[in-house]
């Protein structure tokens, strides 16, 4: 499980100005994380608009990321959804050339019971090729993956690998730490607490904030899982307002307007999404010119 250890990133999608998949900007912001020492990449998770993205632009996005990526790091695909069958089908048509794990959000809207996720994953479980990574994000889904669900599900099956974990509840954190195998993955789910997080026993993070700043981060994490969380403090508070501003107007409009600044890709979202206001765009700009400055 090491490969998972440590920086992970979730891809933006660029787009062009006409909406259409931009794959330059794809390939620059590959190499841009490459270069920048992440440990892994997620391609099409949430941040990467999936919600706005027909099958055919998927497949695409993702047979080109494992061309660019040509085996540098490794790569994780986002496939979940709330209709257990469908997403299944998904899983099984997936072209895994190049990829080593599947990320797959807990079902949004729905909101299952306990019993209900337990049973969705238990049911890709079996059909999967690729070792799966849980996601639980309950500001988006509207329902929590319990800690007994999570260390349920790792201790049931054996390529159930992990588990990002965005609820920001360390009592929950702390149950899964002492209740789950020993091999079983913590990734935090969150910028901002990746650090307590590590220092609870988490693996590693897969960012936002990263998509921008990989050097940064990457190189914040790594003191972490060091141990040496008192040299790992500045960097992880410099980083603190960056995730804040990239996170205010919503998800990935700030970090793209962030990456656009970088020259790294454009800023185009697509609706519902809308770009960062000008004024957000500012703060931005003068945020990241400050912690690039102090590189």
């Amino acid at each position: 499980m090491n490969k998972f250890q440590g920086t992970g990133v979730a891809l933006v999608t660029p787009f062009n100005t006409d909406g259409s998949v931009d794959y330059n900007g794809l390939k620059s912001l590959i190499n841009h994380l490459v270069d920048g020492g992440i440990d892994y990449l997620v391609s099409l998770g949430t941040t990467g608009e999936t919600a706005t993205m027909t099958k055919d632009e998927k497949k695409k996005v993702w047979a080109y990321t494992a061309e660019i990526n040509n085996n540098r790091l490794p790569l994780v695909a986002g496939i979940g959804g709330n209709n257990t069958l469908a997403v299944a089908d998904d899983i099984k048509s997936f072209d895994t050339t190049g990829y080593s794990s599947i990320l797959s959000v807990s079902p949004y809207y729905n909101k299952p019971t306990q019993e209900g996720i337990y049973q969705h994953y238990k049911y890709l479980a079996e059909i999967s090729p690729l070792d799966l990574i849980l996601y639980n994000v309950p500001g988006r889904t509207a329902s929590n993956m319990s800690a007994e669900t999570i260390c349920r599900l790792a201790n049931d099956f054996d390529n159930i690998i992990g588990i990002k974990d965005a609820c920001g509840n360390f009592d929950q954190f702390n149950q899964v730490v002492r209740d789950k195998p020993a091999d079983f993955l913590l990734i935090s789910g969150d910028d901002p607490i990746t650090l307590p997080m590590i220092a609870l026993g988490a693996s590693g993070i897969i960012s936002v904030v990263g998509n921008a700043l990989p050097k940064q981060f990457s190189d914040m994490v790594k003191l972490c899982l060091a141990g040496n969380f008192k040299a790992a403090l500045p960097a992880h508070l410099s980083l603190l307002e960056i995730t804040h501003l990239a996170f205010a107007e919503g998800n990935p409009a700030g970090i793209k307007a962030a990456l656009k600044h970088l020259n790294v890709c454009g800023d185009t979202v697509r609706l519902p999404l809308v770009k960062a206001s000008s004024t957000l765009e500012e703060h931005i700009i003068e945020e990241i010119e400050k912690i690039t400055q102090l590189a």
